[in-house]
């Protein structure tokens, strides 16, 4: 049977796809073992990714009838958003509204969304006759023998995933004018039923607007483009301009703390992989170069007892709690600090569950500031006893701006996965299983520490390089093809492994030791 007959007394559950044999399929799917077999909603990660797909492409089909000239591209997820921007037309309250209702009657009418594969020689034979570029870079990946497209009615375009069914399965939408392009927008997976009021995060968006403004000059944002830069022997030019974006950036930060006069506390905080070791590492140069020197102090250390720390749900310790920090003597030793005095800094034994003073005395000159790294360093509440003016908070994050294409985005996720699960191999022992295993407790912490308070930051740093999945890619894939579909986690594998095939290698040789990603692949010259 078909997986949409096996879950056809499940409509109300807004079924979207499924885990077949560890395989996230389409409802289309014929279901040979209904043991194997469990239901993807939008309340999952890979029910989200199937929902965006979906939006995506019933957008694109309405834009294709009412605008069909329109160059659109799908540049970036905001809050539960995707914004959009279209290169040769202007964004107007018309065009928004137009769109709208035609995206509401493509959905009403429920039309049919098949997915069609043919070989290289037939999809050339295709694109001569269509001269379109929507899933040509499919033509040039080695490690495909077939092109798929999504055809709905005369409208196909190339999306890489599973698709809904039908459009029927886009229940809920919005789409508004937002800066200069559009956001269309989606239900929470905390609240599947319903469209929450968008949460401005305009430090984020101002943030990724600069990375795509500048591999717009360089003429790279897909990977179609990198591949060919690659093919021209241009990554050693590549790699030195991105390398020299990110010092660019990295000095523009410390000027900036030099400027804002009296602070003491440079408080960094980022989701996991975003290379929060290197980057306070580098920065610090910039600051010293600034006559200032940055005094490192873990949060690590400050735990409360085992005994005192707070357990979640399941009764297992949560160590990424606020009150799993012992607050009340980390702001002491802060305050201390400030004020110039002696303090006697502890160390956390995590074995054990408790803190030891072995002697380690420091005391802040004029020109020093100390510098704290950690999951809570955006929330104030972290550093309650001191002053905002004496503080300097950074949000860092690897915001991916490089596209598959212009309807593909690459998730930031997925490249911080990528980063974490080479990393994990080459300095933690962790085979890239134990990684997908963590991975999402490792995301409820972000979400619930990190995100919430990423727009109160003084400053926002990108730590994505344009380069770096094609030099990640040798290291990840033989870790991701290990995994294999006896595990849970073999979908997640396969995603990536398969998104990996489409990059072009770069090698280690032209990567600078002291590159965010070597934080990554090893050679830093950095002691992370």
């Amino acid at each position: 049977m078909k997986a949409t007959e096996f879950f056809k007394d499940d409509k109300e559950k807004n079924i979207l796809a499924c885990k077949y044999k560890n395989e996230i399929v389409s409802l289309d799917t014929e279901i040979k073992d209904t043991n194997k077999v469990l239901p993807i909603d939008i309340t999952t990660r890979d029910g989200r990714r199937v929902y965006q797909r979906g939006i995506l492409y019933v957008m694109g089909m309405a834009f294709n009838r009412v605008y069909p000239k329109a160059l659109l591209t799908v540049n970036c997820q905001l809050s539960n958003s995707i914004f959009c921007s279209v290169d040769n037309m202007k964004v107007t309250t018309e065009l928004v509204e137009n769109i709208k209702k035609e995206m509401k009657e493509i959905v009403d009418s429920n039309l049919p969304i098949k997915k069609i594969e043919m070989s290289k020689e037939e999809a050339e034979k295709f694109y001569q006759k269509e001269k379109t570029l929507r899933g040509r870079l499919q033509l040039d990946n080695k490690y495909k023998d077939e092109v798929s497209l999504y055809f709905c009615e005369n409208y196909y375009n190339y999306f890489y995933g599973v698709m809904p069914i039908s459009t029927g399965y886009i229940k809920l939408f919005d789409i508004i004018k937002y800066h200069d392009g559009f956001l269309l927008r989606y239900p929470d997976k905390k609240t599947p039923d319903r469209i929450d009021k968008y949460i401005e995060t305009k430090k984020l968006l101002h943030t990724l607007e600069e990375y795509e403004d500048i591999h717009r000059v360089l003429d790279i944002n897909t990977i179609y483009k990198l591949n060919k830069k690659i093919e021209e022997g241009k990554e050693k030019e590549l790699i030195l301009l991105a390398e020299a974006l990110h010092e660019k950036k990295i000095s523009d930060i410390a000027d900036k703390i030099v400027r804002k006069k009296g602070v003491k506390l440079i408080l960094i905080a980022g989701p996991s992989s975003s290379g929060k070791t290197t980057f306070a590492q580098r920065l610090g140069i910039q600051l010293k170069l600034n006559g200032i020197k940055p005094i490192t102090i873990s949060v690590d250390n400050y735990f409360v007892e085992r005994k005192d720390t707070p357990r979640d749900e399941n009764g297992n310790y949560d160590f990424e709690r606020l009150d799993a920090i012992d607050l009340k003597l980390f702001n002491d030793h802060l305050s201390k600090l400030l004020r110039g005095e002696e303090v006697q800094l502890p160390i956390f034994d995590f074995k054990t569950g408790t803190k030891s003073f072995t002697g380690e005395k420091i005391k802040m000159r004029n020109n020093e500031v100390l510098v704290i790294e950690g999951i809570h360093c955006l929330n104030d509440k972290l550093t309650s006893a001191i002053p905002l003016e004496r503080k300097y908070k950074i949000y860092i994050s690897a915001l991916t701006v490089l596209n598959i294409d212009y309807y593909n985005r690459i998730s930031t996720t997925d490249t911080r996965l990528i980063r974490r699960l080479v990393r994990d191999y080459n300095f933690r022992g962790y085979e890239a299983l134990h990684t997908l295993q963590n991975w999402d407790m490792v995301n409820r912490g972000e979400e619930n520490n990190i995100f919430p308070f990423q727009e109160q930051a003084d400053s926002m740093f990108n730590t994505s390089l344009i380069y770096e999945i094609s030099v990640l890619k040798k290291y990840a894939m033989p870790l991701l093809k290990a995994i294999d579909n006896t595990h849970p986690e073999y979908s997640e594998a396969k995603s990536l492994y398969e998104l990996l095939k489409y990059f072009d290698d770069i090698g280690d040789e032209y990567i600078p030791k002291n590159s965010l990603l070597r934080e990554f692949i090893g050679g830093s010259i950095f002691n992370v």
